[in-house]
C-alpha cells in the first residue's frame, strides 16, 4: 500500500458510519479515534515524509491525540 493510501479503510469506515449516524455523530467516535490511532502510527513510522490523503497534518493528529485520551485506558 503507498503512503498516500495509508489510513483509507478507517477515513472510510468513518464516512460510512458518519452517512448513518447523520444526527447522532458522537456513535462514530470509535471511529474517529481508529483514524487518528491510524494517522498516528503512520506518522511515527514514516516520520517528517510520511503523508496520506486520509490524514490530517501531524501536529492536528498530535494535538487530537492528546486533548482526547482513551476512555479505556484510564479504566485499567
Amino acid at each position: 500500500m503507498s503512503d498516500s493510501q495509508s489510513c483509507q479503510a478507517e477515513a472510510c469506515a468513518l464516512q460510512t458510519c458518519l452517512n448513518k449516524n447523520t444526527y447522532k455523530p458522537e456513535k462514530c467516535d470509535e471511529r474517529l479515534r481508529a483514524l487518528y490511532n491510524c494517522c498516528q502510527t503512520m506518522y511515527e513510522l514514516g516520520g517528517e515524509s510520511a503523508e496520506s490523503t486520509a490524514c490530517p497534518m501531524s501536529s492536528v493528529v498530535k494535538r487530537w491525540i492528546k486533548d482526547h485520551p482513551d476512555a479505556r485506558a484510564k479504566k485499567i
